[in-house]
């Protein structure tokens, strides 16, 4: 789960890794303590976590300022602790049920709907990201005086999850309560308070998945990736000046998806 790697950090005189600790950082190694831990409830910090998803809405600068403490005391930048991923797991669970009795499915059509929202959407789509990011900031962001350091997988992925709390709160929970009544509706503010939240979210996305590569100090040119931003406006006027309503399209996929 680390996210950097230093040759030198934690050698012995002739640079070489002692035994003991080039076992504890191995990436198995942090994977299994790390999965372990899942089975361990009263391990889990469930207090620390309620206060990062505040605070991934308020002030998510914070919570990266929190990344920088675990790596000087842990020697360690992303969570230890599954605890995040738990809660995140039962916001999502709890809010596409809700989604599932908003467009009015059964039983067995809402648990189809929460099995493809949790394994495609939230998992496939995120080892997707999660990859692509670990690739890019790699290949182009590492600066070359710091060859030493990469960017791992681990952390790649829970900057995914940092960034898709707020996305999901948004679309899948505070929307909910403005589909049935607005949103849907064949009128402009209807498709304007939509397309709006999606603005809204997928722009949280962007921004919170900037925090967490520039909070790296071995990256390099990381206000790249607000780039996306100039695209997400244009997209967001067009859908405007043509009509188009995301959430609709998004609820017709939904159901689409249970047949």
């Amino acid at each position: 789960m680390l996210p950097t790697t230093s040759v030198s950090s934690r050698s012995q005189g002739n640079g070489v890794l002692s035994p003991r600790d080039a076992a504890r950082h191995t990436a198995g190694a942090k994977r299994y303590k790390y999965l372990r831990r899942l089975f361990h409830f009263r391990q889990m910090d469930f207090e620390f976590a309620l206060w990062q998803m505040l605070y991934l809405f308020t002030s998510p600068q914070r919570v990266y300022r929190n990344f920088h403490y675990r790596k000087q005391t842990k020697d360690q930048w992303a969570r230890d602790d599954p605890a995040f991923l738990v809660l995140l797991s039962i916001w999502l669970c709890v809010s596409t049920v809700g989604f599932g009795f908003v467009l009015d499915m059964g039983f067995f059509e809402t648990i189809k709907l929460l099995l493809w929202v949790v394994f495609i959407d939230c998992v496939g789509v995120g080892l997707l990201i999660a990859t692509l990011m670990w690739f890019i900031s790699n290949k182009y962001l590492v600066k070359q005086q710091n060859r030493d350091y990469d960017v791992e997988w681990g952390y790649a992925f829970d900057v995914h999850l940092n960034a898709f709390y707020p996305l999901l709160v948004i679309l899948h929970f505070i929307q909910l309560f403005f589909i049935n009544y607005v949103i849907i509706s064949d009128s402009v503010i209807g498709y304007f308070v939509g397309n709006t939240l999606w603005l809204i979210a997928i722009g949280y996305y962007i921004y919170v998945t900037f925090l967490g590569y520039s909070a790296l100090p071995f990256l390099k040119n990381t206000a790249i990736l607000l780039y996306p931003f100039t695209l997400l406006i244009m997209l967001y006027l067009i859908s405007l000046a043509c009509g188009w309503n995301f959430t609709k399209m998004l609820c017709s996929f939904y159901k689409y998806r249970v047949k």
